[in-house]
């Protein structure tokens, strides 16, 4: 199988982008796939998640963007997770200043990738909530894009900048690069609200709206601070559970598409 390389973005922030990689990561490892995350966030949300201390890295993605190391070597497995994780710490938002003057800056994260594509199935990249170098180098290293968001007023909004910046991504450096779909989380099944954007994505974005949606659910918010994904931290609440639907739903997607071609 073809590693499926998966930018996970969107300029919007608090819309459950490092929860859907953490979990997803896991819920896919379970299935038996060999998962990488890679941290782009200088929050380190996704590493300190996984269980990885961030303030003890020896190297993290700072250190492979700027070429100091390589992905083998600063990668660490999550602590109860089966997936492996490219760490971030507070350094990473420097490399942005480091590398302005470099050549093929937006590309350094894919050369870097090159090395191991072949020792997973998925790498999943957790872009930072801001179009920055950073989250550029995330979708120059990523085939497609899942787009996670809260049905609400402002989120349509947010969504309609990060097509945009798609497309000029597809114009300037990455012409494979697509959306893989849009996922609904946080999502509140009283409101009308969450109703009708969730209606408008549907007449708008068709099949690539996920038909899983991800619940507001009080146990996955409280996972991180244990250092475990949801899925491990309370496999039966009802976030957990629809995390491992949307394993289920993104494999039966891609699995049984045409494989792409690796970078």
């Amino acid at each position: 199988m073809t590693c499926r390389v998966i930018a996970v973005a969107n300029q919007k922030g608090g819309v459950g982008k490092t929860t859907t990689v953490v979990n997803l990561a896991a819920g896919l490892a379970e299935m038996g796939r060999r998962v990488l995350i890679v941290d782009l966030d200088p929050q380190g949300n996704a590493t300190m998640g996984s269980g990885i201390a961030k303030g003890s890295l020896t190297n993290s993605v700072y250190q492979v963007l700027l070429g100091d190391a390589s992905v083998a070597e600063a990668r660490q497995p999550a602590k109860e997770g089966g997936y492996h994780v490219l760490p971030a710490n507070r350094d990473v938002g420097g490399a942005e200043l480091e590398l302005v003057h470099e050549l093929a800056r937006e590309a350094r994260l894919k050369n870097a990738l090159g090395e191991v594509l072949g020792e997973y199935d998925y790498i999943f990249v957790d872009c930072p909530p801001s179009l920055n170098l950073l989250t550029l180098n995330g979708l120059v290293a990523a085939e497609s894009v899942l787009i996670p968001m809260v049905c609400e007023y402002y989120a349509l909004e947010g969504l309609s900048d990060l097509v945009t910046t798609l497309r000029k991504v597809r114009v300037a450096v990455n012409p494979k690069i697509e959306i893989l779909g849009l996922l609904r989380t946080m999502f509140d099944a009283r409101s009308n609200l969450s109703q009708q954007v969730s209606q408008q994505l549907a007449r708008h974005f068709g099949d690539k709206v996920f038909d899983t949606v991800i619940p507001r659910n009080v146990r996955l918010a409280e996972a991180p601070s244990h250092g475990l994904p949801g899925l491990i931290y309370d496999r039966n609440s009802r976030g957990a559970q629809a995390y491992l639907t949307l394993a289920a739903e993104l494999t039966a997607r891609l699995e049984s598409a045409t494989p792409s071609l690796s970078h």
